[in-house]
């Protein structure tokens, strides 16, 4: 059986090839540092089930000091000339994003495939991780096409693997991390705390006042945590499950479901989210990171309006 582990391990063999090819790049002046942060990613997800929690513990620390003493640089590998590239753009034009497609196209067909045929008895893969397999298996597939048709460089993908996630740097690992504090968040009882508050303050009875706190909360945690998922435990537990829920009897999908929504609002509107809104200021090399935020508040604020009213309106 294909477990989850099998993709920790193929990520992490990826990695490991970031840190080795960023030891070896003399033209990045902190390439050691860079080497020492892709490494311990690396040692991460190849050994973390193995290392324990004060062994992981440390390897954060190590991963937050790297990145916070400004250890990391941006790479520029050399992989494909402009010449080559500007001729393949011309003779192939948007035929050359046909192997990205490869990649949805057999998560989603090989998911539906695996779940309503007779393979999903076969057991090949460990239960409710299908899709990140097809995923894993569509990148495979369409590396395989790439040097089928396009042939190139043996090491390009690995070395514009490296350019990218050099120019993404810290951030890349930083929903991770914040998914992690929201299950810390909640072990610690932040929820219960907040519930206990929102209780005292809001008349009782009061169902819209209490789904408009839990918007406006799930976007606010959201801004702090940088991830609506990590926000979501912490809000559930203290307003959605006692009080909309239980309490007002609302209905568990809309709240649940229109809740992220929220949260996501919240997403939009600060650079913690740095995968959405700190990533694409850097691949887009913008002058100002905080770029993208300022232009999607004009859309957070009034769809996070909207949420609360559609979670009043459907859920009660």
């Amino acid at each position: 059986m294909i477990t989850l582990q099998w993709i920790f391990t193929l990520v992490g063999l990826m990695f490991a090839a970031f840190a080795v090819l960023s030891a070896l790049d003399p033209s990045n002046g902190k390439r050691f540092g860079n080497a020492a942060f892709w490494g311990l990613m690396a040692l991460s997800l190849l050994a973390g089930s193995w290392l324990g929690d004060f062994a992981n513990g440390l390897l954060v620390l190590g991963l937050a000091g790297l990145a916070g003493f400004g250890f990391l640089g941006r790479s520029d590998p050399p992989t494909t000339t402009d010449e080559e590239r500007v001729q393949w753009c011309a003779r192939l034009g948007n035929k050359l994003f046909l192997p990205a497609l490869i990649i949805p196209v057999t998560a989603i067909v090989g998911t539906i495939l695996y779940t309503y045929t007779p393979l999903k008895d076969a057991g090949h893969f460990e239960a409710k991780r299908e899709t990140y397999m097809f995923l894993v298996i569509g990148v495979l597939l369409a590396l395989a096409v790439i040097f089928a048709w396009l042939r190139p460089p043996p090491s390009a993908p690995l070395q514009e693997g490296r350019r990218l996630i050099d120019a993404i740097g810290w951030a890349a690992v930083l929903p991770q991390m914040l998914a992690a504090l929201g299950v810390v968040f909640a072990a610690a009882g932040v929820g219960e705390i907040i519930g206990g508050a929102t209780r005292a303050a809001i008349p009782e009875g009061s169902i819209f006042l209490t789904v408009a706190v839990f918007g406006i909360g799930m976007a606010l945690f959201t801004m702090i945590m940088g991830n609506a998922f990590a926000a979501f435990p912490v809000m559930v537990a203290a307003i959605g499950v006692p009080l909309l829920i239980q309490a007002y009897g609302g209905d568990a999908a809309v709240v649940g479901a229109v809740g992220m929504l929220a949260g996501f609002c919240g997403t939009l509107m600060t650079p913690m989210a740095a995968n959405f809104n700190i990533v694409p200021a850097a691949l887009l090399e913008l002058k100002d990171r905080n770029g993208v935020i300022k232009a999607q508040i004009g859309t957070a604020l009034p769809l996070l309006v909207v949420n609360i009213v559609l979670i009043w309106w459907f859920a009660f």
